[in-house]
């Protein structure tokens, strides 16, 4: 029987919240209703029992335990040194997104949420052999997400109205061809049509 856990991507408050340092994400996130849609889809899965595991980002201070030089992104962002630091309000979850059942899975680098984590552990200790995806983004961290639960064996299901990328027209051409080639693509309002 199939089981199903929700993963949450990076919907931090310093991602696309009231910290947020990337403008343009925010503004696509908005305009597509993008955290509306996610909180459709948690308290859908709440409310059938669905774990619902919040992958979220973070550095420490000094940066151990974090691959920093190995991607001109990582580069580019950690040139501030303030950037998702461990235990400030950037790091934290949209409290509209969050409650106290939920798991979180904090990962130190990369940009996917199974490298280096025990998201993988988890989810096999749940039982879990579908992941539904929401957040952000589709450009690095939600691709990553498919990409990886596909190879190691889950089957993915990506709500295309509850994740985002930036440019948008660009987020659209990895929903069609990329994520259509590892996942089923469905809206917030029919995530849950059929079972969980």
């Amino acid at each position: 029987m199939e089981r199903t856990a929700v993963l949450v991507m990076e919907m931090q408050r310093g991602v696309v919240g009231d910290v947020a340092r990337f403008p343009e994400l925010v503004a696509v996130c908005d305009k597509r209703r993008v955290v509306a849609n996610a909180a459709e889809v948690l308290r859908g899965a709440r409310s059938a029992g669905v774990p619902v595991i919040h992958c979220t980002a973070a550095f420490r201070a000094d940066r151990r335990g974090s691959h920093t030089r190995n991607s001109p992104f990582l580069a580019h962002l950690l040139k501030d040194p303030g950037h998702m630091l461990e235990g400030t309000a950037a790091v934290e979850v949209l409290p509209e997104l969050w409650e106290p059942g939920d798991l979180e899975s904090r990962r130190h680098h990369g940009f996917s949420p199974f490298t280096g984590t025990s998201l993988d552990m988890t989810l096999r200790s749940l039982d879990v052999t579908r992941v539904v995806a929401v957040g952000v983004s589709l450009n690095l961290g939600v691709q990553g997400l498919a990409i990886e639960a596909v190879n190691l064996g889950y089957q993915v299901t990506v709500v295309v109205d509850a994740v985002a990328g930036i440019p948008d027209d660009y987020a659209q051409a990895v929903l069609d061809h990329t994520i259509g080639l590892l996942a089923t693509r469905v809206t917030a309002a029919r995530v849950w049509e059929g079972g969980r």
